[in-house]
């Protein structure tokens, strides 16, 4: 049987978009997990993303999410939540989901522990 070109293609189209997984907006959109905050010995060092951290910025660290992305991120044990965007990679502790900046973790209540279960919801 001999197939045309635009059949070709729509089969090649087909079998590659099925070999790759998709995004975590296009997955899931909310995650739980740990969450562990970095401040003063890494304020004013550059970020994944080139820019200088800055520990009083709203801003996270997230391992796979892209640089600009939004996220909310509630603290499970209070209810406190706090908007960030996403501007460098992390955390490299096994288990944890998300490094928050010192003033994000001020404000969600993570300072006094250091770590906190989460929800986190891209928006």
């Amino acid at each position: 049987m001999r197939l045309g070109p635009v059949l070709w293609v729509l089969l090649l189209a087909a079998a590659a978009s099925s070999a790759f997984s998709l995004p975590l907006q296009a997955q899931s959109r909310r995650e739980h997990g740990l969450a562990s905050y970095y401040g003063q010995v890494h304020d004013g060092r550059r970020t994944a993303n080139g820019e200088r951290f800055d520990m009083q910025a709203m801003t996270a660290a997230h391992r796979t999410l892209p640089f600009g992305t939004q996220v909310r991120v509630t603290n499970l044990a209070n209810g406190q939540v706090v908007i960030l965007r996403i501007n460098d990679r992390g955390p490299y502790v096994r288990g944890r989901m998300i490094d928050v900046s010192y003033a994000a973790a001020k404000r969600i209540g993570l300072l006094h522990d250091g770590l906190a279960r989460v929800s986190m919801e891209v928006l």
